[in-house]
């Protein structure tokens, strides 16, 4: 078997001192992606370095900007290549992937977070440019998974909730960033309509039921976590090889607020070999 989780961690040293890095080694995955890491390489280490998870080989892409985003790929055994960088966002900090050995084949496994975007500005163009430079090498790995030469799985916080089961309060947020008509048409374009006949398959749907929820974000304002008024904006995209050897995804929702190590829960999927 081969269990994957993908966590916006909310600050690495700000997990670690909540728990979440003891959660995170608790349920000892082959691979964890984290997203908005915000650390530097040393910082990640020592945040990591007394659990379990200090034995694990890193793949970091931290941000050039002191404190933003940050991406990083554990995995227990050592990737074959390490790539960092996406297009023209090459130092933000939003994009790393690992190739492994998977069986006779390869997979990457891609750790990603996107723009938060903000409607009709320049963070909203950003966040398209941004996924535009996704797509071109989502459309890479789909062809290459296509000819059998090896699976891929895209993980992490992707900012957008697909369809309305995907939001609690999706009539208040029609117009605002997270759930525009031209974000979630990647979507579409990626899974393929109404019909989820594409290349990728959305793991957390798929195992998680028609809806609505299970919701992986919630803010820490008010009672939204307690109403479970949230969004599912944290992601396991995988070509269809590899989501034919998924068997579960679990979001990890902190059983009560003062539980919550992040504004996130993780998404953990188990794959057969």
């Amino acid at each position: 078997m081969l269990t994957v989780i993908s966590a916006n961690v909310n600050g690495i040293r700000a997990a670690q001192r909540r728990g979440g890095v003891k959660w995170l080694a608790d349920r000892d995955p082959h691979i964890i992606c984290l997203q908005e890491v915000r650390a530097n390489d040393k910082q990640l280490a020592a945040a990591l370095s007394d659990s379990p998870l200090a034995d694990m080989q890193v793949a970091h892409a931290p941000s050039d900007q002191a404190g933003r985003a940050g991406v990083a790929i554990l995995s227990g055994r050592q990737p074959l290549e390490v790539r960092t960088g996406l297009g023209e966002f090459e130092t933000d900090g939003r994009w790393v992937e690992a190739d492994f050995v998977d069986g006779d084949s390869l997979l990457t496994v891609v750790s990603a977070y996107t723009h938060t975007g903000e409607a009709d500005t320049p963070k909203q163009a950003d966040k398209y440019r941004f996924m535009d430079a996704m797509h071109v090498r989502m459309d890479q790995f789909a062809q290459r998974a296509a000819r059998g030469a090896g699976e891929a799985l895209i993980t992490g916080d992707l900012n957008v909730a697909h369809r309305e089961v995907d939001m609690k309060n999706w009539r208040g947020n029609r117009g605002k960033a997270g759930f525009l008509e031209d974000e979630r048409a990647y979507f579409d374009r990626w899974l393929g309509g109404e019909e989820l006949d594409g290349a990728w398959v959305d793991l957390g749907r798929k195992h998680g039921g028609i809806g609505p929820g299970p919701y992986t974000w919630w803010t820490w304002r008010g009672q939204a976590f307690d109403n479970d008024t949230g969004w599912r904006i944290d992601y396991q995209l995988a070509t269809r090889g590899l989501a034919n050897r998924s068997v579960a995804a679990e979001v990890g929702r902190a059983t009560t607020y003062a539980e919550r190590w992040s504004d996130h829960a993780p998404l953990t999927v188990t794959y057969s070999a």
